[in-house]
């Protein structure tokens, strides 16, 4: 097993109990006024939701996600999509794109991955695999009017994106996969794609998607599985692109870190930090103020409560209050992995706001609202 290297200077100052993150003192941690609006809650069927995304496009909020019938990630997992105009009161929603068959005819399986706009023309992103992770790619699914969306187009991107892509300061568009991170100068975000990451070198254009975090692992002899990335840049021009660790039960406390500094070519050897997050997906950002934030669960628990930690140089997340901690309670227990109070989140900002998206133990899908100047 390799050593493991810390890197103590990504930090939130974690309030540890026997090795585990406990809540922090009050009043170190605060309670803004948050807004809550349901998207979705199953009723009869479909009882599987996750991997949500909102945007804002045409006077419209948006948000996809994706949905089963019973539990996480079988064959016909599909995409919905669900409309509102004033982000409290939410459209039934509809299929954006329904699984295709495979060669033999069994149904894949589909990701929500996120938006992208360009142009006056909004992209949405889906991921989709073969059942036993096979022929991953990407697929996106464009509008210019919100209402009427193309056919999908296939993207050829061996990637299941864990967040949509996402700007540097140069405009290249980076999708944070789980050990594969593509970038394009395109700014449409619709071709060009160049694979990149801390992949196995020979899977350069096969596949990023849960088979493969795990066959990572063991090719470079990581002490842990790392997967699910999302990252921010300091105004140094570096990338820090943080990631989720799973399996391991003492290492899946903390977040892990690779960092680019020649925008997105390469990346660095992964190392362990000082952030605590409890085996779960997170999503960072950049305030109007030009603070730094991410929106995770880093307290042990079930993936609650739901925690925006700030930072101001990108380093020392050393404000943070809590935006949600109230259960969500099942209503079908059944199928794989219905489980987490607040999870998945993704963000975005929107005239003095912020918004983040959220399934509620993998089965409804909330959105909450909070005014920037309450943090």
């Amino acid at each position: 097993m390799c050593k493991i290297i810390r890197n103590e200077k990504i930090t939130n100052n974690p309030n540890l109990r026997g090795g585990r993150s406990i809540l922090w003192p009050r009043p170190q941690i605060g309670h803004p006024s948050v807004e809550r609006a349901w998207i979705y809650r199953p009723e009869h069927e479909w009882f599987y939701s996750h991997h949500p995304y909102i945007t804002f496009f045409k006077g419209k909020w948006m948000a996809i996600w994706s949905n089963g019938l019973i539990g996480e990630d079988y064959p016909g997992q599909r995409v919905l999509v669900a409309k509102s105009g004033d982000g409290k009161t939410w459209s039934e929603p509809c299929p954006l794109m329904t699984p295709p068959l495979d060669a033999i005819g069994n149904e894949t399986v589909l990701y929500a991955a996120g938006f992208h706009e360009y142009g006056g023309v909004l992209a949405a992103y889906v991921g989709m695999h073969e059942d036993g992770y096979v022929n991953t790619t990407v697929f996106a699914l464009t509008t210019g009017d919100g209402v009427t969306w193309s056919a999908p187009k296939n993207l050829h991107v061996p990637v299941v994106p864990n967040h949509g892509p996402e700007k540097t300061a140069s405009g290249r568009l980076i999708i944070a996969g789980g050990v594969a991170f593509p970038y394009t100068d395109d700014p449409a975000g619709l071709q060009g794609w160049t694979m990149t990451g801390i992949y196995r070198p020979e899977i350069l254009t096969t596949k990023d998607d849960p088979a493969e975090w795990t066959a990572v692992r063991a090719k470079k002899n990581w002490p842990t599985t790392l997967c699910e990335g999302s990252f921010y840049q300091t105004d140094d021009g570096i990338l820090h692109m943080l990631l989720r660790s799973i399996g391991n039960d003492g290492l899946r406390l903390w977040m892990w870190l690779t960092e680019s500094t020649d925008n997105g070519l390469t990346w660095s050897a992964p190392v362990e930090t000082a952030f605590s997050n409890i085996d779960a997906k997170f999503h960072c950002g950049r305030l109007p103020d030009g603070r730094f934030y991410i929106v995770s669960n880093p307290i042990e628990g079930n993936r609650t409560p739901l925690v925006l930690s700030l930072s101001r140089d990108g380093y020392v997340f050393n404000e943070r209050c809590i935006l949600g901690e109230e259960h969500y309670e099942m209503r079908d227990r059944a199928g794989r992995s219905k489980e987490g109070e607040y999870g998945y989140p993704h963000t975005m900002i929107h005239e003095g706001y912020l918004y983040v998206i959220i399934s509620r133990q993998k089965e409804a899908v909330e959105v909450l609202r909070v005014v920037l100047s309450d943090f």
